[in-house]
């Protein structure tokens, strides 16, 4: 960092590269934006901030980040019950919510299962999605998980504890992405469009 900045503005830099995405550069012109923008403005920011912090809680039924007992889609009575997506953290529900499509419910896992790292199914939310399923009549349930080892590994175990509730389980397609080319695609891509391909 250059020496010629003031010891409180190195210090709001270093802070923020420490967040994803963030360099030592684009830190530097956020601290410099914000020393230069009204003062009300970054008194705005600290507040939401310290609301952040304070005011952010898990939905008491999905899991998902809430400001009150409930996450908006748990809250929303229009929302279908009887069909039920898991994902692994909150960040995947919020982008599965961008594309509009989905109008059931979620129920957020809080990771996924990993031998490796020590993940075991108690780590998860696992006791409390059958507890839903038998609860709120679901029907269907939808995985929701990114195509890694753990999240494999998950989807199989998922399955496996779900399929004697008498719910249908199912699982999200992978493939190639729209617009994508068949011969710019590797070989692990290629073989979970051929694995999970539909009919027409």
């Amino acid at each position: 960092m250059a020496k010629g900045y003031p010891e409180a503005l190195r210090r709001v830099v270093a802070l923020l590269a420490k967040w994803p995405g963030l360099g030592e550069k684009s830190a530097a012109r956020l601290a410099l934006y914000l020393l230069k923008a009204p003062q009300e403005e970054v008194l705005e920011l600290a507040a939401a901030l310290q609301d952040l912090k304070e005011d952010i809680r898990l939905c008491r039924r999905c899991f998902a980040f809430a400001d009150g007992e409930l996450c908006p889609v748990c809250a929303d009575a229009s929302r279908e019950g009887h069909t039920l997506m898991v994902v692994a953290d909150p960040e995947d529900l919020l982008a599965l919510e961008r594309v509009g499509w989905f109008r059931g419910r979620y129920h957020v896992l809080g990771g996924l299962l990993s031998p490796l790292e020590g993940v075991r199914d108690r780590d998860l939310r696992v006791a409390e999605l059958k507890e839903r399923v038998r609860a709120e009549g679901v029907r269907e349930v939808i995985l929701a998980l990114n195509p890694t080892l753990e999240g494999e590994v998950t989807t199989t175990f998922l399955s496996q504890e779900l399929k004697p509730l008498g719910v249908k389980v199912t699982r999200i397609a992978y493939g190639l992405p729209m617009g994508g080319d068949l011969k710019y695609a590797d070989q692990q891509t290629l073989k979970e469009a051929l694995g999970h391909r539909v009919e027409t």
